[in-house]
């Protein structure tokens, strides 16, 4: 049933909610109310819906019509291809108009969050055919439950933690750590686990791996520290598990057997957003009592996908699609419970080349692919997705990295490292790649924030290895320290590790004959405990004639 009203303007359109008495109508069954506008001049635009507004009981679907009657059609998060399975659209359209459809948001205990709309159009021949891209919300009002602030870090000073005493004991402001989702899936449903509904349907949750999980956040966030989680998907010997976590391109013999997130099945699809519903309910609910997650990065180093993110062969635009789903999930399972939570996407330095090592189908450059995965963005609806960087050196067994030669001042330079991590946040800083929480004049646009939460400095088995090392942490502690557009500077290794490679990138090494059991702490350790107090510069002094500058300022553009 549709209901014709006197339509607002554009701009008071945020305003809008549809009368009392047919909110009470939306509740028992199907309403969808169409404001439509005079005729209107040619604007110039493309046909279709163009902004989708949230809130906690409605969905407000707006677009134009210009040339010929709409359908107006919703879609479902895993749906691919030009149209949408459902046939029955939930309004027409006449033209020439701008129009506003307010859908009850929820479809029974369905949460039309995740749908995206997509105006439908009837060709010469008969056939319908889809106008504009299909669009998912882009304007939040009042949806999330927990309205807090972002967290006020002391400092940048971070370390993937694996010794929490210790972390403590070095006034660790930043703390990420690797949350694997097939700990935490439980397909099995034992009695055991945690159960949780999502949809109408339940989910299950492996309540011991949620155990030590609490323990980490829970110590971390506490102390002050701001927690990153890093979701993962490996590879695991469960079939059933593999079938719903994993992407169904993935490769069993890559080399890592770390999987991208299955973001294209209806079963995936719901396994992944009621895990990161559970996960936002329980580390992002009023009062945080399990602790306090305020970063998601999802999955790691996706620009060389082949190694850490597997999808089998593909190009760059196949993988940036099934990606930017799972992003969106994400931001939209999170943003459920919490206003200010952010999602990062994973990439590593490799800025406008590929990974040398890998092949034509597993790696492409940083640079084209936020370029890409932002336009889709833009296209389908674009949210708050911020950049999860690792600025390792050029090469990672020389920690050097003042060095690098790859990592230059042009905008084409094919690295970016420590030695140029300038360039990273004046590209997000531009205003096409800005965002805004709301497409109106009333918002500011916002610059994407930046965390490098992996990267780390090799000890060379050289008498001076373990001083290179410590430089090297001076030197990028201090390019970080001067730079506005990075949140967090997240060290990577805790403890030197025997399956790394043969890198050697701790705070401590290890014990002899041990994978990662500490040892004792290295010369970078002080320089990493000084490197936040007032104090600091006695404890970085030394660093100088190591890198061959007389002054900090000489290594800030």
């Amino acid at each position: 049933m549709i209901h014709c009203v006197r339509a607002p303007s554009r701009s008071s359109s945020k305003t809008h909610r549809p009368a009392t008495n047919l909110s009470r109508k939306c509740r028992n069954g199907w309403l969808v109310i169409a404001m439509f506008l005079l005729v209107l001049h040619e604007t110039g635009r493309a046909e279709g819906v163009f902004q989708v507004t949230a809130t906690a009981e409605m969905l407000y679907v707006s677009g134009e019509a210009t040339r010929q009657p709409l359908n107006i059609v919703e879609r479902d998060a895993w749906e691919s291809g030009s149209l949408p399975r459902r046939t029955a659209g939930l309004g027409s359209v006449q033209s020439p108009a701008r129009f506003e459809l307010a859908v009850p948001r929820f479809d029974g205990r369905r949460d039309r969050l995740y749908s995206s709309f997509q105006a439908i159009g009837i060709a010469s021949d008969g056939k319908p055919v889809p106008l504009g891209s299909p669009r998912y919300v882009d304007v939040w009002r009042g949806v999330s439950a927990n309205r807090d602030p972002f967290p006020a870090a002391k400092s940048k000073k971070g370390l993937q933690v694996q010794m929490l005493e210790d972390a403590l004991a070095l006034g660790v402001r930043h703390a990420a750590l690797n949350l694997n989702l097939g700990q935490l899936l439980d397909v099995h449903h034992r009695p055991e686990n945690i159960r949780w509904d999502f949809g109408g349907e339940t989910f299950h949750f492996n309540a011991a791996f949620l155990r030590s999980m609490d323990h980490q956040v829970k110590t971390l966030s506490e102390s002050g520290a701001v927690v990153s989680l890093i979701l993962l998907a490996y590879q695991s010997g469960d079939s059933e598990l593999n079938r719903v976590l994993l992407h169904p391109r993935y490769d069993n013999n890559c080399p890592n057997h770390l999987g991208a997130f299955n973001s294209v099945t209806e079963e995936g699809v719901k396994h992944f957003s009621a895990a990161l519903e559970f996960l936002g309910h329980r580390y992002c609910a009023t009062n945080y009592p399990q602790g306090r997650v305020a970063n998601f990065i999802i999955g790691n180093e996706v620009n060389s996908h082949w190694f850490w993110s597997n999808r089998g062969h593909c190009t760059m635009e196949e993988f940036a699609e099934d990606y930017l789903r799972a992003v969106r999930l994400a931001h939209t399972a999170l943003r459920k419970t919490s206003s200010s939570a952010r999602v990062y996407l994973s990439l590593e330095h490799h800025w406008n080349i590929r990974y040398p090592g890998g092949k034509e189908g597993e790696s492409f450059p940083a640079h084209p692919f936020i370029d890409y995965l932002h336009q889709r963005a833009v296209d389908e609806g674009d949210f708050d997705w911020h950049v999860a960087f690792h600025p390792y050196p050029e090469n990672l067994f020389e920690c050097r990295t003042w060095l690098d030669k790859s990592a230059t001042t042009d905008p084409d330079t094919p690295r970016i490292t420590f030695k140029n991590i300038e360039l990273l946040t004046r590209y997000l800083a531009q205003s096409p790649m800005q965002y805004s929480p709301a497409p109106d004049a009333s918002y500011s646009r916002q610059t994407r924030r930046v965390i490098l939460s992996e990267q780390g400095f090799h000890t060379a088995n050289e008498p001076d290895g373990e001083l290179w090392q410590a430089a090297a942490y001076a030197y990028a502690y201090r390019k970080v320290a001067n730079n506005p557009g990075i949140d967090a500077f997240i060290l990577h290794r805790h403890v030197d590790h025997g399956q790394e490679g043969g890198l050697n990138l701790g705070l401590w090494t290890r014990r002899p004959g041990s994978i990662a059991d500490p040892d004792r702490a290295k010369r970078i350790y002080e320089v990493f405990k000084q490197a936040d107090h007032s104090d600091w510069q006695p404890a970085f002094e030394f660093a100088l004639p190591v890198i061959g500058v007389k002054k900090w300022s000489d290594i800030t553009p």
